[in-house]
């Protein structure tokens, strides 16, 4: 087996070290890119969908010159994320980024899916994001919004929820980062707010699961010189407080019965293609 690897690497080299002659084909109208992640723990919207546990993660997005774009994205997934499903988190997403001013405007719709889970867990959310360059600072304001569908409606023990209802996600966020001159290390930040279902929703999940809540992140990333590699590292935290949570126990809380949406320092390895 190693030395099937060191003849891959070997063909590898040869074929990189092409003869100064050989003539890059000129950029077509489509082009590739994705990322590999290695994280400490999988954040949505501030709560863990991991049960705090490690999670390895990656996408691919196909862009048109004319600004349009798809792609998918995945995770694996444990406890509270896990969607009564095969422990995946499965995104497809598609939308489009036109030039507005020294801005981007970018209009898209995610597509949630949880292979082998029920199908009332999968859910669509329209988006809109605004983004813009100032210098080495990069900004950022974007809007989803679910509309009606039983995957967010609130189907908890209470008198007013019931199977099959049907509820809609509102979540607003902004997120701004900036490089540091000289230096491989980008600084970044992120707040969001959710209002949805405030009950546990189907197989024991929600987006937004106490109704209203706060999420934030500070952090940075290192780039390794010589490499697509980036180190992160960053500190996440939301508002929702012990007593919203009592109310959606055992299913919010990790394999020791402790809080999945407390404060957590989050490391991560990704490398972009």
């Amino acid at each position: 087996m190693f030395m099937k690897y060191q003849i891959a690497c070997a063909a590898l080299a040869l074929f990189f070290s092409a003869p100064a002659f050989a003539q890059e084909e000129p950029a077509g109208p489509v082009a590739v890119s994705g990322s590999v992640a290695l994280v400490s723990d999988y954040r949505f919207r501030g709560v863990s969908q991991t049960d705090k546990g490690m999670a390895v993660q990656g996408g691919v997005t196909v862009t048109h010159e004319s600004g349009a774009y798809a792609g998918t994205w995945a995770s694996n997934l444990s406890g509270w994320g896990t969607f009564g499903g095969s422990n995946m988190e499965l995104d497809l997403f598609a939308g489009y980024a036109i030039p507005l001013g020294g801005a981007t405007l970018d209009v898209g719709l995610t597509w949630y899916m949880y292979p082998s889970g029920a199908d009332e867990t999968d859910f669509a959310e329209p988006y809109v994001k605004l983004s813009s360059e100032l210098g080495p600072v990069k900004g950022l304001l974007g809007v989803a919004y679910a509309p009606k569908q039983q995957a967010l409606g609130n189907w908890s023990n209470t008198p007013e929820s019931r199977i099959g209802d049907k509820e809609d996600n509102l979540y607003i966020w902004g997120d701004v980062s900036g490089a540091v001159p000289n230096t491989p290390v980008t600084l970044k930040a992120h707040l969001g707010w959710s209002n949805g279902n405030p009950g546990l929703g189907p197989n024991g999940t929600s987006i937004a699961p106490t109704g209203k809540y706060l999420d934030w992140l500070v952090g940075a990333d290192v780039a390794i010189p010589g490499t697509p590699l980036t180190l992160g590292l960053a500190y996440v935290d939301t508002d929702i407080a012990w007593v919203e949570e009592n109310y959606i126990r055992p299913n919010f809380s990790d394999a020791d019965g402790s809080s999945i949406a407390r404060s957590r320092v989050v490391f991560s390895l990704s490398a972009a293609f």
